[in-house]
């Protein structure tokens, strides 16, 4: 079964890859693929996340029922977690490769082993650096080095504040780069569902809103540094030099470069350059990484273990975001008429205003246990189109995807708050809201503020 799971998961990410280069003769297969795999991820999950398949099936049967049209939206809300599926195995490629990477664990050991004067600015910028390869894994990785890091430390004073400083600045690095990554869940779907929207355009906005993420980080860190009871320990040289970070800059300028290229060259959707670009790049540095037997384990077997053991084991994640977009794009339709129906009319506010609704949207939804995906997927149907607002399309996008960063810190249901948790030995509640409550509240008030000079004044 998990042998099933995963190939399947393969097979949409190729169809849906072909898709995106124009070549759609095998996308009518896309609806019969995603319930044959969500029927096989069903059964091997957890209550929690079978709660989502049984809602959208009960929202397929709504959409039956009420909507003349209901066979164009249920087969948008498969195509829709048909990509999120392949966008995810695409991704997950590239984190499989770097895992076994020993350049990238001395890397990450290093950012880890920094002074206390310098370690919060290494460890955030690395984490933007790393989440850009690794996505969720970058916490995970230098998430458990610094955990292990601390724990050599004798004083529990200092070892406490060691690990909430070091976790805090994973976390706040890791979202930095969600208004911007092409990488990004938060950048491929929001600039798909607002009209006239393209990564090209809303990147440039998105760089300032990682700016402003990352130096607020950094500066109430600097401004709240704990006093501790005791003189800290002096500490001695770290081992290692800056140049172990050169192959991670190496491969995401590689990355990078070819990625724009024939973005540029072809007129494919980033996304779509994305999920062919990013695979063979991980298999051309598998090869390497395997050249003259350097690992334990041949190709061959890795590859088999990829598909068969790797991709199936992150079944509880894919089901919880093909379902959210499934639910989001089939409930948009329904959701219209209701706020409608309630008298709810946002084009009638000014757009200022709006755009401060868009930041802030995500973050509350979050609070409730609403998924980003599912929350911008369902919400978008009622956002005023650009022109009616009268901005840019990369305005609503910046406003969308600061919403969604902020989320990734405060939201106790988001994996960045549940890992930051779980490696604290604390609620993921407490993370959002006890360690990052003032920061919330200063970070909304500044993208906020970009926000509306990047709509009126710049973009």
């Amino acid at each position: 079964m998990d042998a099933a799971t995963g190939a399947l998961l393969v097979l949409v990410a190729i169809v849906v890859t072909l898709d995106e280069w124009d070549l759609h003769g095998a996308f009518v297969l896309i609806p019969f693929l995603v319930v044959a795999l969500v029927a096989l991820l069903a059964i091997r999950v957890a209550r929690s996340r079978q709660a989502f398949v049984i809602a959208a099936l009960v929202l397929t049967g709504v959409a039956m029922a009420v909507l003349p049209d209901w066979q164009q939206t249920v087969l948008r809300g498969l195509g829709s977690a048909a990509f999120i599926a392949a966008f995810f195995a695409a991704l997950t490629t590239l984190r499989n490769v770097a895992e076994s990477s020993p350049a990238i664990r001395a890397a990450g050991t290093f950012l880890a082993e920094q002074p206390p004067g310098r370690r919060y600015a290494a460890l955030t910028v690395g984490s933007h650096l790393f989440a850009l390869l690794l996505n969720y894994g970058a916490i995970s990785l230098l998430g458990n080095l610094a955990t292990t890091s601390a724990a050599q430390e004798p004083n529990a004073e200092i070892r406490r504040h060691r690990i909430r400083r070091m976790l805090l600045a994973i976390q706040r690095g890791f979202v930095s780069s969600l208004p911007w990554s092409p990488l990004g869940f938060s950048m491929a779907i929001t600039n798909a569902l607002i009209p006239g929207a393209r990564w090209a355009d809303s990147v440039s906005a998105g760089f300032v809103s990682a700016g402003i993420i990352l130096v607020a980080g950094w500066a109430l860190d600097t401004i709240f540094k704990p006093r501790l009871s005791v003189p800290p320990p002096p500490r001695g040289p770290v081992e290692g030099s800056w140049g172990l970070l050169r192959p991670l800059l190496v491969l995401l300028v590689l990355l990078g470069v070819t990625v724009s290229v024939l973005h540029n060259q072809t007129g494919v959707r980033i996304v779509g350059v994305v999920m062919l670009v990013v695979p063979l790049l991980s298999l051309g540095w598998a090869l390497v990484q395997h050249r003259g037997g350097a690992l334990a384990f041949s190709m061959r077997d890795r590859l088999v273990r990829y598909v068969t053991r790797e991709l199936p084991g992150t079944r509880g994640e894919v089901t919880l975001l093909m379902m959210a977009g499934y639910i989001g794009t089939v409930g948009g339709p329904l959701l219209g008429p209701v706020v409608a129906g309630a008298g709810i009319d946002l084009a009638a506010l000014p757009t200022w205003a709006v755009l401060i609704l868009l930041v802030w949207l995500v973050p509350l939804l979050g609070q409730l246990g609403m998924n980003p995906i599912l929350a911008v997927t369902l919400f978008a149907s009622i956002i005023p189109a650009p022109e009616v607002l009268g901005v840019s399309p990369s305005a609503v996008v910046a406003a969308i995807a600061a919403g969604w960063a902020i989320s990734g810190i405060c939201s106790p249901f988001t994996a960045t708050t549940l890992l930051v948790g779980s490696f604290a030995r604390v609620s993921a509640l407490h993370v959002g809201l006890r360690w990052n409550g003032v920061f919330v509240g200063v970070l909304g008030g500044l993208l906020s503020i970009w926000v509306l000079i990047y709509a009126f004044v710049i973009g």
